[in-house]
């Protein structure tokens, strides 16, 4: 018998493999990374966004002024110096139809913004 048994070392080796397999997650998982700082600024930081307001009688806001469905476009434009950047955000009421919100953000998309967000309300906090 001059062969050598290889099934021992293919058990030792399928047990290192499960091993590895059950460790490696938990490994990568708390890795603390300390982050650079720097001094640069975010882009648009300067630039307010502006807030697009739908009550739930359905009329729009642009700020605290009320604006028509078909000047919102144009409102957004002179309020944001024909910036397509600018952010925009969106508020609806809560009990009306999405399909609505959904209406007003096409319709935002459409006159050239890119960065147009939904806002929700942020529940109270609870230290009180």
């Amino acid at each position: 018998m001059a062969e050598i048994n290889v099934t021992p070392m293919v058990d030792v080796m399928l047990v290192l493999l499960i091993i590895f397999m059950v460790t490696s997650p938990m490994m990568t998982s708390g890795v603390n990374v300390d982050l650079p700082k720097t001094d640069a600024r975010p882009v648009n930081s300067d630039s307010k966004p502006i807030t697009v307001s739908i009550k739930s009688d359905g009329t729009l806001y642009l700020g605290d002024n009320p604006v028509t469905a078909d000047q919102l476009v144009a409102q957004l434009k002179a309020a944001s110096n024909n910036d397509p950047s600018h952010r925009i955000f969106v508020r609806g009421d809560a009990h009306i139809d999405y399909g609505q919100v959904m209406q007003v953000m096409g319709q935002i998309t459409e006159g050239g913004f890119t960065h147009v967000a939904l806002l929700a309300q942020q529940p109270a906090s609870s230290g009180h």
